[in-house]
């Protein structure tokens, strides 16, 4: 099983289903974009997608909150190219991804809850620490299931 994760070698060869490969491939997408977004929005997407009422708080507290963002951004951003490394060229890394993209996402929503965030709002966030974690779960035990072989 730990060679299906770690093999010998990456390669393009995706060892899954493919539904785990052309969910990972929108996944991908969708992390490039919300990393560019955290980067270069004024507000870093606090208050325009997390609903975090920056109005409400000091201007030294609004910057800060919107630096920290746009710092995740550039974390989200680093993970998004190993993604679309994986996706484009190193399909065999695929189930790893799934596996670190499941632990990312338990992890923040964890921690959420020992250290949750005022919002005004239901942040797009808040919805997927429900539903990511369990797509990727999905995704990561279809990435391991070797698809059938066609009869001759």
């Amino acid at each position: 099983m730990i060679e299906r994760f770690l093999p010998a070698r990456f390669d393009n060869v995706f060892p899954g289903q493919k539904i785990a490969l052309w969910a990972f491939y929108v996944l991908t997408a969708v992390t490039l974009w919300r990393s560019q977004h955290h980067i270069f929005a004024a507000d870093g997407g606090a208050q325009s997608i997390a609903t975090i009422p920056l109005d409400s708080y000091s201007d030294g507290a609004a910057a800060t909150i919107i630096a920290i963002f746009a710092q995740w951004g550039l974390v989200q951003l680093l993970l998004g190219m190993v993604m679309l490394l994986a996706a484009v060229r190193y399909n065999s890394m695929v189930p790893l991804m799934w596996l670190i993209v499941l632990v990312e996402w338990i992890g923040r929503g964890l921690i959420g809850q020992f250290k949750p965030v005022e919002t005004i709002g239901t942040a797009p966030g808040q919805v997927g620490n429900m539903m990511i974690p369990i797509i990727a779960l999905v995704m990561l035990v279809l990435s391991l299931i070797p698809p059938r072989k066609a009869k001759d």
